[in-house]
């Protein structure tokens, strides 16, 4: 088969994504960028969705750039009319939907005492009602698409290392991320029951050097009463760094291809040792 202009042959293309579309939530920065940047380098036609209007154009552009094939919209992860609009979109455009990577997410930050009512239902909008709605709108075309793929179609949800083990930083952040969690074991269940040929995995990233990344760091340093930033760092990553945007987007993209085939209801752990300890 002749490769997509765009699609790298070297290490770059971590697996083949050709002739499949996905969308990516918070893909205006961080690890939603990464993440589209990668699937279109592995030949993925991608729908970045944000609420960050211009910054997602930019990106769109970057990325189109390459040779890419990518479609910007504008979407609230907790607005069920504006993941009807996505989903809508890439069936309009590309005419399948073969990859949901449910990214968008919020952090606060502070002590579960010191949250306010309205912060808490903000959390829970984003990080848990946004992967909701993403599954439950995305599913119609995910399943479609599955009928034609020989190994389905894939949702992959963004979680945490707080939705696995507890945080003394981040308690009610740890909460919506252990909902996240089983959520992922529970909707794999049920597509898998119901014949749907749709796999759900989550991926949980440890600390990123991300601007939620950092927030989080200075957080966690707080709790503990440290101020050695590059200490703290290797105490909390064995492996000795920060985790990159780029580490999360290469498990997403494996995940999202048929190299995971055989995989669904799983978690993968992206945390340079932090869960080993």
């Amino acid at each position: 088969m002749e490769l997509p202009s765009n699609l790298s042959q070297t290490e770059n293309a971590v697996s083949t994504l050709v002739g499949k579309v996905a969308l990516v939530t918070g893909a205006a920065r961080g690890i939603g960028a990464e993440t589209a940047r990668r699937m279109a380098d592995a030949g993925a036609s991608v729908v970045m969705g944000d609420i960050l209007r211009d910054q997602l154009e930019e990106t769109a552009r970057e990325i189109r750039s390459t040779g890419a094939t990518v479609t910007a919209v504008t979407l609230d992860v907790t607005r069920e009319a504006d993941w009807s609009a996505a989903a809508a979109e890439a069936m309009k455009r590309y005419g399948q939907l073969d990859i949901l990577v449910n990214n968008a997410g919020i952090f606060i930050g502070k002590d579960f005492e010191d949250v306010s009512i309205e912060e808490w239902h903000r959390l829970v909008a984003v990080n848990m009602t946004g992967v909701f709605l993403g599954s439950k709108m995305c599913a119609p075309a995910l399943r479609a698409s599955a009928k034609l793929s020989p190994h389905g179609s894939s949702i992959i949800n963004l979680a945490s290392v707080a939705g696995l083990v507890g945080s003394v930083a981040d308690q009610l952040y740890s909460m919506t991320k252990g909902g996240v969690t089983l959520f992922t074991k529970s909707t794999a269940l049920s597509f898998a029951r119901k014949g749907d040929r749709i796999r759900v995995n989550s991926v949980h990233p440890a600390v990123i050097d991300t601007e939620m990344g950092a927030q989080a760091l200075a957080r966690r340093m707080h709790a503990n009463a440290s101020n050695d930033a590059t200490g703290f760092t290797r105490l909390l990553h064995p492996i000795g760094r920060l985790g990159t945007p780029d580490d999360v987007a290469r498990t997403i993209v494996f995940l999202a291809s048929d190299d995971a085939k055989f995989m669904t209801g799983s978690a993968l752990v992206v945390d340079g040792g932090f869960t080993a300890q």
